[in-house]
Formats: C-alpha cells, sequence, structure tokens
C-alpha cells in the first residue's frame, strides 16, 4: 500500500518544485527527508521513479505554513532534493521556488486575498530572510495570465514583484564573510559574497574562460570544473560554511563584460552544473558585487548612475533585471534594498505518494 501526501507542482521563476503544507509532511527531520527523497525519485539520475525532473532546477520542494512568529505572514522551509545522492539540502535560498510560495499559500487557504492586489511577507526558515512579494488576485483568486516575460520561461505570465528586506549575509553571517572585497583562492581573485545566496564571484578571464561561451561548452569543460570546485572547496570554511562538499552552496559566478546591452555578463555553476540563466539570489549577490569597488566583478561591469541602480544581468538564455538601492558613499556603498519580477504558474494539484516499505512505515510512526 503506498501513502499520499497533498502536493502542488508549480513552476517559480525559471525553476519548478514540489509544495508541500507543513503540516501535510512529518516533523521529523530525517523521516521528512526520506519522503522527500522518495516522492523526487532520488537518488537516480533520470529520477524516473518520481516527480523530480532529473536537473537541480526541477528537483526542488517548498513546505510553506503559516508564520510561526511576527514580522512574516507565512513561513517557507526550501529544500533542494540531490538527484543521483540521497541529499536534502535545506542551507541555501531558492527566489525562483519563492515566487511561487505565494499563489500556494492563497490556493491552500492560508492567506485570504485582499483585492486586486495581495501583499505577502514570506520568511524563508532556511535563512531567516523576510521577501515580500505583491500578487495580481483579481476576484479572489490568484491571476496566473499575463504579459510580464522572464529570460529562460516561454510564454508570459502574472507579475510576480519580490522585494528582499534583509538578504545581507543571511546564510554567511556578512555580506562579505572574510571582510574582503577581494580574496585569493587557488590562485585566483575572487569576491566572497552573501545577499541571499553565498557565490563565489570571479572573471571568467581569470580562469581562461570568456564568460560567454554556451552553457553545454561548460558543462562539458571538465577542466574548468575541477578548477571551480578546488576554489569552491577552499572557499566553504573562508564562508562560514564548513566543509561543501556534500552541500549545494556556495555557488560559483563567472563574470565578463557585457555583450548585449546588458551591465554584465555571468555564467553561473549551481555548483557543478552551469544554470540555464542564473538563480534569484545568485543574480541579486552578483549585481551587489558589482557596485562593490575593488571587487572582480566592478572591473567588468558597466554600472548606471543614480542612488536605484537596476542592473541588467545577463545569462545563458537572456537576461536577469535586478534592482538596487545603493547608499553610503562612493567608497563604501551599502545595498539597503534588493527587488525583481518574477511569475510563477501552478502546473498540478493532487496527491503524491511515497514508497511502502521503510519510508511508508517512517510516514505512518510520525503520523501516529
Amino acid at each position: 500500500m503506498q501513502y499520499g501526501i497533498r502536493c502542488m507542482l508549480i513552476r517559480g521563476g525559471t525553476s519548478k518544485g514540489a509544495y508541500f503544507l507543513a503540516d501535510d509532511l512529518p516533523g521529523d527531520a530525517i523521516t521528512r527527508d526520506r519522503i522527500l527523497l522518495s516522492v523526487m525519485g532520488s537518488p537516480d539520475s533520470r529520477q524516473i521513479d518520481g516527480l523530480g525532473g532529473a536537473h537541480p532546477l526541477t528537483s526542488k520542494v517548498a513546505i510553506i505554513s503559516r508564520a510561526a512568529t511576527p514580522g512574516a505572514d507565512i513561513d517557507f522551509l526550501f529544500a533542494q532534493v540531490g538527484i543521483d545522492k540521497a541529499i536534502v539540502d535545506t542551507t541555501p535560498n531558492c527566489g525562483n521556488i519563492l515566487a511561487g510560495v505565494g499563489p500556494f499559500a492563497i490556493e491552500r487557504g492560508l492567506i485570504k486575498p485582499a483585492g486586486a492586489t495581495t501583499r505577502i511577507k514570506i520568511r524563508t526558515i532556511n535563512t531567516g530572510t523576510i521577501a515580500e512579494v505583491l500578487i495580481e488576485t483579481p476576484g479572489g483568486r490568484v491571476n496566473y495570465g499575463g504579459a510580464a516575460r522572464i529570460d529562460g520561461v516561454p510564454g508570459t505570465a502574472s507579475p510576480i514583484a519580490i522585494d528582499f528586506l534583509d538578504a545581507e549575509g543571511s546564510v554567511c553571517g556578512a555580506l562579505l564573510p572574510t571582510g574582503r572585497v577581494r580574496d585569493r583562492i587557488a590562485g585566483v581573485d575572487c569576491t566572497l559574497i552573501d545577499n541571499g545566496m553565498p557565490v563565489i564571484v570571479l572573471k571568467a578571464s581569470d580562469v581562461g574562460r570568456t564568460g560567454h561561451e554556451p552553457r553545454q561548452q561548460l558543462n562539458a569543460d571538465q577542466e574548468l570544473k575541477a578548477k571551480l570546485e578546488q576554489i569552491r572547496l577552499e572557499a566553504g570554511p573562508l564562508m562560514n560554511l564548513g566543509d561543501v562538499t556534500a552541500k549545494v552552496v556556495p555557488k560559483l559566478c563567472l563574470v565578463a563584460e557585457p555583450a548585449n546591452g546588458g551591465h554584465i555578463a555571468t555564467r553561473s555553476f549551481i555548483p557543478h552544473e552551469c544554470h540555464d540563466s542564473i538563480g534569484v539570489f545568485a543574480a541579486v549577490t552578483v549585481a551587489t558585487a558589482c557596485v562593490l569597488p575593488g571587487s572582480p566583478a566592478s572591473e567588468v561591469a558597466r554600472i548606471p548612475a543614480g542612488r536605484t541602480k537596476t542592473l541588467s544581468v545577463e545569462h545563458p538564455s537572456g537576461e536577469f533585471s535586478v534592482r538596487l538601492d545603493v547608499g553610503g558613499t562612493d567608497a563604501a556603498p551599502v545595498v539597503e534594498r534588493a527587488g525583481l519580477l518574477r511569475t510563477a504558474r501552478l502546473l498540478f494539484d493532487g496527491t503524491a505518494y511515497i514508497h511502502d516499505g521503510l519510508v511508508a512505515a517512517g510516514y505512518r510512526a510520525a503520523a501516529e
């Protein structure tokens, strides 16, 4: 006998994930993770026996509840589920999956729509970061159709505006965990930075690449990937992340001069595969690195003038616009607020089934 759990599949930004109410999963993390691995079909490189799409961008989970403490409306726990390894990592954020949290909360009755648009404050439990999202809800229902377009997703959809209120240092404890804008790691100058996502930012030219290569070419570049992993493993302890061998953070991002009218060109690794585009928090973090004098990114970025800067972050499938409110001084700028636009679409609402045997027994025990 298989055991079923209510589940929605939602495309959030350029990712896709399985969304669950926290109350529908056991509170015990070990049992919960075994269930998530079963639902997603891991470990298996094809995830053929589960809902996962055999890619890091489609092997994600959101666990959602009403906020347990003041300051937010909704609590959201993000889980990156391993594909060919039995790993469930709740260390990082995911701004793309975040885009689907508001619609899910409304669909499940956790939030009541408030007119033509509904504003929701969402706390990401992984890091404590709070984001404010604005969702179109005409007639008391989530609107999924619209004219907003984001690169990396076909067609158009309703816009979801996201403002991050306190992302700085949310994982590493500080925007610059080493206190420096430039560190030399494995012979390469890098910025170790966290404005919502721990990212190692380095110039593509410093590892012998242009930063404009096609994603497939970089994915097949084993020499480059070995070098990036060397850098990542050395940087982990410096970023207060400890041994990152089995973690999906920090990510890495190669940067170069823009080629298509944007402000910076990127090739993001997540962390062992080159991203089709770039993640939400990675884009915010890289854009932040661009405005820090002395960083490798600042040497190749074209920074717009003004206190409020909209930076077009080029990536393999287009661009990602990040809005930064920058205070402080020219010598010591401070990013006070970051915002962007995403879209989301409900794909499926139903029941996900977990394997019988040990996983089901653990679920039964937790439920009882």
